[in-house]
């Protein structure tokens, strides 16, 4: 049994003011693998302290200095790559290939293209040839309080601190309670990479107390989530009396359009997926919009493609999706394939339980719905599973109305041998993102959405400048 009951607070690990201990469960078995302590309102003012005196000293340290440790940190980043892969795979059931390759190298990925995007980013600069007196100084936003989820952990953890870092904000990183080991894990790296004592702190706790202390708290000045729609909300609302800046990344209900023209490839494209990191992304192609030529022969290989995907414990190497995360997310799942059952929506792989020879772990069949329309509750519901649902349509206009008939607007998906036809939907869908036949974003393209899927945009230097304010400065000695 691992046991980490401390938290990393100005530069150093301490214990906590109060003991509280929570255990965590490796969702592959319904064990117990470690125990951490949850933070009391008294720890999380414990580390905003320590990075509120921190700030001063960080902001003026000079950019290139700010960046030459992040530099530092991917080095140590690399030294620690299976240790983050085993506490992921542990804590929330990425299976260990895919954390060795996909959990493990989002980090490295997000800290080298801030490094790339912060070299090249003016932090001081003329107001323009018309104003030569006029100068814009971006600066720190201050304290930042940086609440991350348990889906994709190192991916957070890095989009945030590393922006952070590099904007010369302080900062209090609470991960979430179902994954707190990479955490940890990322803390001892901060502080081997010789981060000031105060620019980095952590404490683990709950949405409840922790991140509700945090996201009011009167000396934090900006808070960035990684989480629920729901959650997002409360955490709107609690940081509204103080009027400090929120970023949220939310949830989604993305829809892959598939047209007659779309490649061989596409559905079964669209289908793993949805499938990878068990359907755990919010970003998940999780409605697939298929035109009603294609429709039939699409949700015969959607089937056959899910009924393919294997399923196992997320310690044994080889290529499968692992369970879902905990109990609670397991209930939720099965009780939503059981609505798209009673809804009328036509089962076609999967269904509710677990899969064969699983009887232990909070493992998913791969399920997919065919004929769903667009106000069955599984194609409005953020499912958070392996579970896609197939809607069809006839015209253009129709996909463009079912894809945008959703609260949410992160990520949506095209799929047409049509560039002209391509580019229209990229224009007309209301979503953050856009990918099209298979090819994502970009490295340092930004990334966030629209309506109920959030604000803000993470990565590059959309990721730094949200971690930045504009100082407007007139009458600027010209040297």
């Amino acid at each position: 049994m691992i046991e980490k009951r401390q938290f990393y607070i100005n530069g150093q690990w301490v214990d906590p003011q109060q003991a509280q201990d929570h255990p965590v469960i490796d969702p592959s078995t319904e064990d117990a693998c470690a125990v951490i302590s949850l933070g009391s309102d008294a720890d999380a003012d414990a580390a905003v302290a320590a990075a509120r005196a921190a700030l001063p000293g960080w902001m003026a340290t000079p950019a290139a200095d700010r960046i030459a440790l992040v530099e530092k940190l991917i080095d140590i980043y690399k030294t620690r790559g299976e240790d983050l892969a085993q506490a992921m795979s542990a804590e929330m059931g990425a299976p260990i290939d895919m954390a060795r390759t996909q959990q493990v190298g989002a980090g490295i990925f997000h800290l080298k293209n801030f490094i790339r995007a912060a070299k090249a980013f003016q932090f001081e600069k003329p107001l323009g040839d018309h104003a030569p007196n006029d100068m814009l100084i971006h600066e720190a936003v201050g304290v930042a309080a940086l609440i991350t989820p348990w889906n994709w952990p190192m991916n957070q953890i890095t989009l945030k601190v590393g922006a952070a870092a590099i904007a010369g904000c302080t900062m209090v990183l609470k991960p979430s309670e179902e994954s707190p080991l990479d955490a940890m894990i990322f803390a001892e790296m901060m502080d081997e990479a010789g981060f000031p004592a105060g620019v980095f702190n952590l404490v683990n706790g709950d949405g409840v107390g922790v991140g509700s202390r945090l996201s009011g708290h009167p000396d934090v000045d900006m808070v960035s989530f990684t989480g629920s729609t729901r959650a997002g909300t409360l955490i709107s609302k609690n940081a509204a009396d103080t009027l400090k800046k929120v970023h949220l990344e939310l949830g989604g209900k993305g829809a892959n359009v598939i047209f007659d023209d779309a490649d061989e490839k596409a559905v079964k494209r669209g289908v793993l997926h949805m499938m990878n990191n068990t359907g755990q992304s919010c970003n998940a192609p999780s409605r697939m919009l298929v035109q009603r030529g294609v429709y039939d022969k699409a949700v015969a290989t959607a089937a056959e493609v899910a009924g393919k995907i294997a399923v196992g414990n997320a310690h044994d190497e080889g290529r499968h999706i692992g369970p879902v995360v905990n109990e609670v997310q397991w209930n939720k799942i099965q009780a939503l394939i059981q609505v798209g059952i009673d809804e009328g929506a036509r089962l076609v792989a999967g269904g509710t339980g677990r899969p064969d020879g699983l009887n232990r772990g909070f493992y998913v069949k791969p399920t997919v719905f065919g004929d769903v329309n667009n106000d069955m509750r599984v194609a409005r519901e953020e499912i958070f599973g392996p579970v896609l649902v197939i809607i069809p349509f006839d015209t253009e206009e129709d996909a463009v109305a079912i894809a945008n008939d959703t609260p949410y607007g992160l990520t949506n998906y095209v799929q047409t041998g049509d560039g002209a036809r391509a580019n229209r939907m990229a224009r007309a869908l209301r979503s953050g993102m856009v990918e099209m036949n298979g090819q994502g974003r970009s490295a340092g393209a930004p990334f966030g959405g629209m309506k109920q899927s959030g604000n803000g945009r993470e990565g590059g230097s959309w990721g730094i400048d949200d971690f930045l304010e504009v100082k407007a400065i007139g009458g600027w000695t010209v040297e």
